[in-house]
């Protein structure tokens, strides 16, 4: 048996290890926190958070409110020799994803906007939506309820809804099409899946090292819970508030797959997250690991797919990206080398791109289709 010296021994060589590699790491960051504040002064100015639509207040089936916003195009000239009336507008619907919200569009929002008619919206218990009922349990079959609620409001009748999805916002999608399968191929004519999985994060955190993650896997949710409970939850917030360089490196680390990405775009992810309640992260933390959609994939499958998924992801393994693209009939994949989970704020103008393209083709489809009709 190891002797108690032996054992206080070995303790303090530990110790001293990571002491040392603690100060190498501590030197690092002031390097990285360093540079990236000369980055941050002389980047650009962008109006993060300052792009507004019309605003509108959706109820959900249990009365929370819903922050929408609309982003209406200028009208056009269909000229008075066209027989008939002209075709519904396409009606573009936003999902954020997990701690965020719509504001995390802003580079779609800004490039796509007077092109079409764009919605945003903010998810319940995130941004400017309303809490959920106490005592109520978060799920992402909820919130699919709530994006069905939010296109009755903004696209009635026959107007199409094309759905884009980040992170938690994809899954809302296809808790959607869960409940819902009739709309896709009729109302929703086109889907875009980004940074997502069907199969929660169970198998997905590349952050976690290897070795441990089965137990961290077990023990995050209940740390979660603890952390959002009483007192806990103040101290929580407090430290939140204050630490501010670990955070933007933690958030870089996680978000960004390009350590050379603008500081104030990780600025403005981090106040995103930073916003968000630390029992809204526990309770949909919990239900995010928990989800399994991949029953549906074959309704998604009925309209146009893209899948978007950045190789460096850190939070949901761009494996499950492959796996989803494959799972769904006809997915079209878009594999971007050297980004993150954050791909709409790291590599806007490939998402942009595949979102455009998106468009078109679900217009083609729609075209044919009301033809066969």
């Amino acid at each position: 048996m190891a002797t108690w010296r032996r054992i206080t021994g070995v303790a303090g060589l530990a110790a001293g290890a990571v002491a040392a590699g603690a100060g190498a790491v501590v030197a690092a960051e002031r390097i990285a926190i360093g540079r990236a504040q000369l980055l941050r002064d002389s980047s650009p100015p962008e109006n993060f958070g300052g792009l507004r639509g019309r605003a509108l207040t959706v109820l959900a089936d249990d009365g929370v409110p819903l922050r929408v916003e609309i982003d209406d195009p200028p009208p056009t000239d269909t000229g008075a020799s066209q027989p008939g009336p002209p075709d519904p507008p396409v009606t573009i619907v936003f999902c954020h994803g997990y701690t965020l919200n719509q504001d995390c569009w802003h580079f779609q929002r800004r490039d796509l906007r007077g092109q079409h008619r764009l919605v945003f919206w903010d998810q319940r218990d995130h941004g400017r939506s309303g809490r959920s009922p106490g005592g109520s349990t978060a799920s992402i079959g909820q919130l699919g309820t709530d994006l069905g609620r939010v296109i009755a409001a903004v696209a009635p009748g026959d107007m199409p809804v094309i759905l884009i999805g980040h992170s938690m916002g994809g899954m809302t999608i296809m808790a959607l099409a869960g409940q819902q399968p009739e709309l896709f191929g009729t109302k929703v004519i086109g889907v875009g899946l980004i940074s997502t999985t069907a199969d929660g994060l169970d198998r997905g955190s590349p952050w976690m090292p290897g070795p441990a993650r089965p137990v961290l896997r077990r023990a995050l949710p209940v740390v979660l819970r603890g952390a959002a409970t009483g007192y806990r939850a103040v101290l929580v917030e407090r430290g939140r508030r204050v630490a501010s360089d670990v955070s933007f490196l933690s958030t870089r680390f996680i978000g960004f797959g390009d350590p050379r990405v603008n500081p104030a775009t990780v600025d403005f992810l981090e106040q995103m997250i930073r916003e968000t309640p630390i029992e809204v992260i526990a309770a949909f933390g919990e239900a995010l690991y928990a989800c399994d959609l991949r029953g549906v994939l074959p309704t998604l499958g009925q309209v146009p797919v893209v899948v978007m998924t950045g190789d460096k992801d850190r939070l949901i393994s761009p494996s499950l990206g492959l796996e989803l693209a494959a799972e769904i009939p006809g997915a079209e994949l878009v594999w971007v080398p050297g980004a993150g989970h954050a791909l709409i704020l790291e590599a806007p103008e490939v998402v942009n791109e595949a979102i455009t393209g998106l468009i078109a083709r679900a217009g083609s489809g729609r075209g044919a289709r009301e033809r066969s009709a």
